[in-house]
């Protein structure tokens, strides 16, 4: 079954984020005015992992201008994501949340655990205000991500959801024509 347009299911997590330690739920996803990027990765310490990190930190102001905050998750605890951050220069340049999800709460309700390993798939989840699931990317831990992509589908579903009715084509970027779908662009594109 797809995750796509279904809820964030409840949980509750510790993260470190700028020094301190917090306290995440579903609230946080599903605030009624903020997007969320959840960003699933196997594990701290790893080798993709600190570039994913380093890739999304320096993408992290676009986030915040387009009103979305991002969440790391590991099947980590939030003291690993301390030390973490505080001895890698990639990783320490991130200023948004470093989930820790040692139970597997969270790989489990996103569908990305890996049973036999104890660890997550990478796996991508675009969630708007009302914590609804837009966009989902999964695959194999050893293909890291481009976060510009990820940018791309954030701005593609803030939108079609400010816009209904229309839909983002292939290799849409902010400011692109988009389609309004009707029987009369049926075999013309």
């Amino acid at each position: 079954m797809s995750l796509i347009n279904t809820q964030v299911q409840p949980f509750k997590a510790q993260a470190f984020r700028n020094g301190k330690f917090e306290e995440v739920t579903e609230k946080n996803l599903s605030d009624g005015k903020n997007w969320s990027v959840v960003i699933f990765m196997p594990a701290a310490f790893t080798f993709n992992c600190p570039t994913e990190i380093e890739d999304a930190a320096e993408h992290y102001p676009e986030f915040q201008k387009a009103g979305a905050e991002v969440f790391i998750v590991t099947t980590d605890t939030h003291f690993s994501h301390k030390v973490w951050h505080e001895t890698s220069d990639a990783v320490g340049k991130a200023k948004f949340f470093l989930v820790g999800d040692p139970t597997h709460q969270l790989t489990r309700a996103f569908d990305v655990h890996i049973d036999e390993e104890g660890l997550a798939l990478r796996g991508t989840f675009v969630i708007d205000p009302s914590g609804t699931i837009k966009t989902m990317e999964v695959h194999s831990n050893e293909i890291a991500r481009d976060v510009t992509e990820t940018v791309r589908k954030l701005k593609a579903a803030q939108y079609t959801a400010a816009h209904p009715g229309e839909v983002c084509p292939a290799k849409w970027k902010e400011g692109a024509k988009t389609l309004t779908p009707s029987i009369d662009l049926v075999g013309k594109i």
